[in-house]
């Protein structure tokens, strides 16, 4: 499994200030929507269940919001950089600026256990999140992500 599988360019986007984690989900939603044709308000709704269990912000100012969805037939991803980092109630009190969103099929099984822990190996590379931190161009973040070395495992 590779990034560039998870992630299609037109998934990535560079935001200037988010009010709330909310908010966040609701644009994760609205590119899900767009990108996947997914129904937003059920990846709003899956996202913000899934945070009820605990939060997804995984520390050193990176968040993996996922969720399992119907009517998905492969995992999909959606990243976003946000010039203003959000509290996010990350393990490390650090407030979020890159956030990686995985959408898996109800069913999807190891899969999406592969995909989380690939997009995890991949933003606790320093070197990529330094990268990414660096840049405002979607083009260019998606380039990051997908080119890694990180990319090729799992």
């Amino acid at each position: 499994m590779e990034l560039s599988s998870i992630l299609r360019p037109e998934a990535v986007k560079v935001f200037g200030t988010l009010s709330s984690k909310k908010r966040l989900f609701q644009d994760l939603g609205e590119m899900a929507a767009s990108v996947y044709s997914l129904n937003g308000s059920d990846v709003v709704d899956a996202l913000q269940e899934r945070e009820s269990l605990g939060p997804t912000g995984v520390g050193h100012g990176v968040a993996l919001p996922h969720a399992r969805l119907e009517g998905l037939d492969h995992v999909a991803g959606a990243f976003l950089r946000l010039e203003k980092p959000l509290d996010f109630d990350a393990v490390d009190r650090q407030p979020v600026d890159l956030v990686f969103a995985l959408f898996a099929p109800k069913d999807s099984g190891v899969d999406h256990l592969k995909a989380l822990a690939l997009v995890s190996r991949t933003l606790r590379d320093a070197t990529i999140c330094a990268k990414l931190r660096a840049n405002l161009d979607p083009a260019a973040l998606h380039a990051v992500l997908t080119e890694g070395p990180a990319s090729q495992a799992a």
